[in-house]
């Protein structure tokens, strides 16, 4: 008899398991009734603290109700955000064969506590029981698909990997903010270091699943809510800048926030600090004619015309919709080039009038011949400034200038966008960028 005992007790030590089961901030009684049944089994239950109170108190209700037999002594409880006194009442339970269970939010292995039991003990003895995530609840509140959604955590983590999202211009960016270094309120100053404020909606969530969740936008210029609890998800939406008034710009560095996008490759656009540098560098003419070749959404032809009106700008750009995007940025901005066209180089060049100055931002890996095209037109005294991402296009490009007997100037630029870091700021790197101009010589006298 006492044989048969040893080996049942051997074998429900073998099939021991913890259950991890994922909830809301509704638990334990929005818990499904499988997981009810597993929390009301559990001689250990590990769960956040904030959720300690309502699961002692939902036991004793479920016992007091006869669905736990009132013999049945509570369970130890204890609380699962600190791991270091969490994982040895679990190493019992299995050693017993006593059921324990570990509550989490949402899914468990998706920034949970998940990657922590699965370090401390063998995947077969814990079975996980995701619930929804905070960013699944979340997208369901504001009823939009989620597919296309970029997420970020700032737990433990610095704030680069938010700006870098950031710059990506994703058309929905959720944000796992940490608590501890300011939550929404850091959130809210990485979007407006990186000069996207107006580009985005920004959504607070909290306590979702629970009767008092609440999502709500916040508008840019609003204060954070002071009762803000402290377990909240950030929303960012993308949503067309409202029209700026022209008057009200800066006559260059328009923030990049402000620019129409292509919905399908947001954030393909040249960033403020190098539009800067490339405006610079083109020593605009008062009068003649500006080609920007590879437009994108027309940043930086249309921040020239603001600083010399009487210029002719020719953009053009291949991109499906470029025409329609550039000419409402135009209108943004209050200027009105001399033509947009939609089309390929360097077939499109042939409608252009012959050009004073020009921008080469594409052609991709016909660079080279649509520079010696550009070489072709390009009159007397003029400029072609071309900036690039990699040392072969440079190596690619210049030659091409020095043969045709061009003076070439070359130059490197990296910049840096300060960034809250605790007390302090620390500097985010934006991609460096090498600058090639060539300047054709003067017409003989």
């Amino acid at each position: 008899m006492n044989s048969v005992a040893s080996v049942a007790g051997e074998a429900r030590i073998e099939k021991a398991r913890i259950e991890v089961i994922g909830t809301d901030a509704g638990a334990p009684a929005s818990l499904a009734p499988a997981a009810q049944a597993r929390l009301r089994a559990a001689r250990v239950v590990m769960a956040p603290r904030r959720l300690l109170a309502a699961v002692d108190l939902w036991w004793r209700e479920e016992q007091e109700a006869g669905r736990i037999p009132l013999q049945l002594a509570a369970p130890e409880l204890g609380a699962s955000d600190r791991p270091d006194l969490m994982m040895e009442p679990l190493r019992r339970a299995l050693a017993g064969g006593e059921p324990a269970v570990v509550l989490a939010s949402g899914d468990p292995l998706w920034f949970g506590i998940g990657r922590l039991l699965l370090q401390e003990f063998p995947a077969p003895r814990l079975r996980f029981h995701p619930a929804p995530t905070s960013l699944q609840l979340a997208f369901a509140r504001l009823g939009r698909p989620w597919q296309d959604v970029a997420w970020v955590s700032l737990h433990g983590r610095e704030p680069e990997a938010l700006a870098a999202a950031l710059a990506k211009r994703p058309p929905a960016l959720a944000v796992l903010p940490d608590p501890g270094r300011g939550g929404a309120a850091e959130v809210r100053a990485i979007l407006r270091a990186s000069g996207l404020e107006a580009a985005y909606g920004l959504w607070l969530a909290e306590q979702l699943g629970h009767p008092a969740e609440r999502v709500q936008r916040l508008a840019p210029q609003a204060p954070l809510p002071q009762d803000l609890d402290p377990l909240h998800l950030v929303l960012l939406i993308a949503e067309a800048a409202p029209p700026p008034d022209p008057v009200a710009l800066p006559l260059f560095g328009i923030d990049d926030g402000l620019w129409l996008q292509h919905g399908d490759h947001p954030g393909l656009m040249t960033k403020r600090e190098v539009r800067i540098q490339l405006l610079a560098d083109l020593d605009l003419p008062a009068r003649g004619v500006l080609w920007d070749l590879g437009a994108g959404v027309g940043t930086i032809g249309l921040e020239a015309l603001r600083l010399r009106p009487q210029l002719q700008l020719w953009a053009l750009e291949c991109r499906s919709g470029a025409k329609a995007l550039i000419q409402s940025n135009a209108h943004r901005l209050g200027v009105r080039p001399a033509g947009v066209v939609e089309g390929r180089a360097p077939e499109a060049l042939a409608k252009l009038p012959d050009p004073d100055r020009v921008l080469l931002g594409g052609g991709g890996r016909e660079r080279a011949a649509l520079l010696a095209a550009v070489l072709q037109r390009l009159r007397p005294g003029g400029l072609v400034v071309i900036p690039l991402a990699t040392v072969e296009g440079l190596g690619e490009l210049r030659p091409v200038l020095e043969q045709a007997g061009y003076g070439v100037a070359v130059s490197q630029h990296q910049a840096w966008r300060g960034a809250p870091l605790a007390d302090g700021t620390r500097l985010a790197p934006l991609n460096p960028v090498l600058v090639l101009s060539g300047r054709r010589p003067a017409a003989a006298a």
